[in-house]
């Protein structure tokens, strides 16, 4: 009973005591609707956009564009950073590249992408994949080099075939490490979404919030930022349950690298 109240509980009663700080912090300090509006406006907003239609098709553009270029960035860098971690020829040959990329502010490349790409989602997509490889791809090279050297030695007198030692050592080893990653990355992506919505797009919830600031209607622009808040909680439980499936010998607890809680 008590840690169901801490679990469930205690988020519930803080959401809610911020609600009604934020409805009588409006009447308090006489903050007109066009700066904030209340809690109450944002929730009809949202009724009214969902329930009408209107919203659907910028939150769908928003996930396909967030959820294929995660899917893409992410499989590359588990692909690359397993040749990388086992190959130290292809460590020194790719790496440079992946760090002066990493260097690159990802907004700087938004204007090539959408002449390379176009105005729809493949630019965004491709926007999503480059700001997700990164840290996938640090936490996989760093998992995979951190697999325990004597059983590693072990499998090797006994002449265990390569794949034999990835798949049941390194890979085991590096799982917990490589879920960090997937966790940041799925952050990562819905930003890179948005943020390249910001720059050049025709849908979206970053369109939608910018498109609002032409008529300051800013209950609008809180709708789409709840929506994408909701997202984003919903795509982290997601990750976060998957892996206390998947590397269930760790109790699911995510253990990201310093390099990549500082890109």
């Amino acid at each position: 009973m008590k840690n169901g109240f801490l679990q469930y509980g205690l988020p519930v009663l803080s959401m809610s005591l911020f609600f009604v700080f934020w409805h009588n912090a409006i009447n308090w300090f006489s903050v007109p609707a066009y700066l904030l509006p209340g809690p109450l406006d944002v929730a009809k907003t949202l009724w009214i956009g969902y329930a009408g239609g209107r919203f659907w098709p910028h939150l769908g553009i928003t996930l396909y564009e967030m959820v294929v270029g995660y899917f893409a960035g992410c499989t590359a860098a588990l692909v690359l950073g397993a040749l990388v971690a086992e190959s130290r020829i292809i460590d020194r040959l790719v790496y440079p590249f992946i760090i002066s990329l990493q260097s690159m502010p990802k907004a700087a490349l938004a204007p090539l992408l959408i002449v390379w790409f176009g105005f729809g989602p493949a630019s965004k997509i491709v926007m999503v994949s480059l700001i997700c490889f990164f840290p996938t791809f640090v936490n996989s090279v760093t998992g995979l080099r951190a697999a325990n050297q004597d059983l590693l030695d072990l499998y090797r007198a006994f002449r265990a075939p390569r794949l034999s030692i990835f798949f049941n050592v390194k890979l085991p080893t590096a799982a917990s490490s490589i879920f960090a990653g997937l966790q940041i990355s799925v952050v990562l992506a819905l930003i890179g979404a948005v943020v390249a919505e910001f720059i050049a797009a025709q849908k979206g919830l970053g369109y939608l919030i910018q498109s609002s600031t032409l008529n300051f209607d800013v209950a609008t622009m809180f709708a789409a930022i709840i929506s994408l808040a909701f997202v984003g909680i919903v795509a982290t439980t997601v990750i976060r349950i998957v892996q206390a499936k998947v590397v269930f010998w760790d109790g699911g607890r995510p253990r990201a690298s310093t390099q990549a809680e500082t890109a």
